[in-house]
């Protein structure tokens, strides 16, 4: 039988870390974490959960000590930021980073015309602006945001995670869990229910009693809300077939949240993506090797799908916000958690 290949997309690294207060970092003043520590955290885990076919390199990074710019022009200063902070005026509107800025200032569409790197990670704090996932380049499509404009001259698609140094390495895996539904949709469009292995893969007991698989990122298998990852209740899911996968052949059994850590959310995140397809050969002309996809999104046929989110894809999600209209999916919900 074939190998799965493994994948290895060169990462650039822009942290944005302006001086806070006394002077230090941002990151460094506020107490949150270190870069280098959620990095390393991250890639270990998307390895770990691929069975080794998933290796991120960090090919370059940049360092910016500065507020990144909003698309209006606006930029937060240590005084305006610490009073969004601590509530003394309302965080500003819009609130979505320059992303043209941003890739100008790391010479993002270059490296990747170049072929110096495949995707792009920005590290910030709460309010910066960065959706949790952004594709760009020719033929972008929805990832849990708009497709980027403007950056057709890297020459191919590449997706711009955003993640922040006030969270964890569970909101990271978050993201991209998100950015995974979203091209994972794309890639079975089209695809009948009765063999659509997404549809299948992302059941839950409250939409499907009694035929539960993995579910979807907000939803275990026996969630009964949004991010109820603790939910202690016992539901019959096929769950440990997609460890077989493509030899699903009704491994039914009773689950509950022991199996996917009583509703820490790094835990919950890691069992989910260790079930992700990821076995030679495929089905319907779709590679068994689903990782190929979220990885690479120039792996996805052009014409495969319209470019929207599908069904149980959330709208306009920001990474970092934490209040507001807006304060949606992993920022709500971890700040819930972690106080």
């Amino acid at each position: 039988m074939p190998a799965v290949p493994v994948l290895a997309p060169r990462v650039l690294l822009m942290v944005f870390d302006p001086p806070g207060p006394g002077g230090l970092p941002l990151s460094r003043a506020m107490g949150w974490n270190r870069v280098e520590d959620l990095v390393e955290g991250y890639i270990a885990d998307l390895q770990e959960c691929s069975r080794g076919t998933v290796r991120y390199p960090v090919a370059a990074r940049v360092d910016l000590p500065i507020f990144p710019p909003k698309i209006d022009g606006f930029r937060y200063t240590l005084e305006t930021y610490r009073a969004v902070l601590e509530g003394r005026q309302p965080p500003h509107e819009p609130d979505t980073a320059d992303y043209r800025a941003i890739l100008a200032a790391g010479d993002g569409i270059g490296r990747v015309a170049r072929g110096e790197i495949d995707e792009i990670w920005l590290f910030g704090g709460p309010y910066f602006g960065f959706y949790e996932s952004r594709m760009a380049g020719p033929g972008a499509f929805w990832c849990n945001a708009p497709p980027l404009p403007g950056a057709e001259a890297a020459g191919r698609r590449f997706v711009i995670m955003g993640f922040s140094y006030e969270r964890g390495v569970g909101e990271m895996l978050e993201n991209f869990g998100h950015r995974a539904e979203a091209i994972m949709e794309r890639v079975f469009a089209g695809i009948p229910e009765e063999r659509n292995l997404w549809r299948r893969f992302t059941r839950y007991d409250r939409i499907a009693p009694g035929q539960a698989e993995v579910g979807t990122v907000h939803f275990a298998p026996n969630s009964e809300r949004d991010y109820d990852w603790g939910n202690p209740r016992p539901v019959w899911s096929y769950c440990d077939d997609w460890l077989h996968f493509p030899d699903l052949r009704g491994r039914g059994r009773w689950v509950d949240c022991a199996e996917w850590g009583g509703g820490d959310i790094r835990a919950h995140h890691r069992w989910w993506l260790r079930h992700l397809p990821c076995a030679p050969g495929e089905t319907d002309g779709i590679s068994h090797h689903g990782w190929r996809y979220i990885v690479d999104p120039n792996a996805v046929l052009s014409g495969q799908a319209p470019g929207s989110p599908g069904p149980g894809i959330r709208d306009k999600i920001f990474y970092g916000r934490r209040r507001g209209a807006l304060c949606a999916d992993v920022t709500r919900s971890s700040r819930s958690r972690s106080g």
